[in-house]
């Protein structure tokens, strides 16, 4: 069992752990490396857990970066993705392996013909995304025009009623896409889980390097389980 437990102050090492998709994997991961993560299996509606060796906040995965940059978490583990869009100062310390999904461009289908087609005929290009700040560092680095459509969900709808020509959305599998006959005509960028600390925290409490460490050599044994 690592010491987590005592800081200079005495408290608890706080970790921010993501609802969703993120939770059941991160707590596993936690539990590898040594932490007592019992009160997770079954938090109700508690946002804040406490346990003899750490104090868990519970939030939403687009909250993370906020509770570890400001202080609120000493630590915390959300998405790749969810990290760039929120653009907050954290230390991205473990790729953890699990969660892997890609962002990717996407339009509607049809023959490559007619694809082509539409894109003689675009100037600058409506794109709709949940993700506005990756979409437009894609575009921009590759010097293309786009007014962007923040959508906060069903992005690949965009397309079928015509307020968007392409899509920036994340994908595992490309199934959602493709039932909806929109096509991939672009990788973005790869995304997956990782380990983010707060920078006074990275520099000042000895646990969170420890406990980076540790979920480091696990990742490595399991890239894509971390365990």
């Amino acid at each position: 069992m690592i010491a987590y437990r005592e800081s200079e102050e005495g408290r608890p090492l706080r970790i921010a752990v993501p609802k969703g998709s993120l939770f059941a994997d991160s707590v596993r991961l936690l539990q590898a490396a040594g932490l007592d993560t019992g009160a997770l299996e079954n938090p109700g509606r508690q946002l804040i857990v406490r346990t003899d060796d750490a104090e868990y906040i519970i939030g939403k995965p687009t909250d993370i970066p906020v509770y570890v940059a400001y202080g609120a978490a000493d630590c915390g583990i959300g998405g790749k993705d969810v990290l760039i869009e929120a653009g907050l100062d954290v230390v991205e310390l473990v790729d953890l392996g699990f969660g892997a999904c890609r962002f990717v461009v996407a339009e509607k289908g049809g023959t490559q013909a007619e694809v082509s087609e539409r894109a003689r005929h675009l100037g600058v290009v409506r794109v709709a995304t949940k993700y506005p700040v990756i979409t437009q560092a894609h575009f921009d680095a590759r010097g293309i025009q786009v007014e962007i459509v923040k959508l906060n969900g069903n992005i690949e709808l965009a397309p079928l009623i015509g307020i968007a020509d392409v899509v920036v959305d994340i994908t595992a599998t490309g199934t959602t896409l493709r039932e909806n006959d929109l096509r991939i005509i672009e990788d973005v960028l790869p995304s997956s889980a990782r380990f983010v600390g707060n920078p006074v925290a990275v520099r000042t409490d000895p646990r969170v390097s420890r406990l980076a460490d540790t979920l480091a050599e696990l990742s490595a044994r399991d890239p894509e389980a971390g365990l």
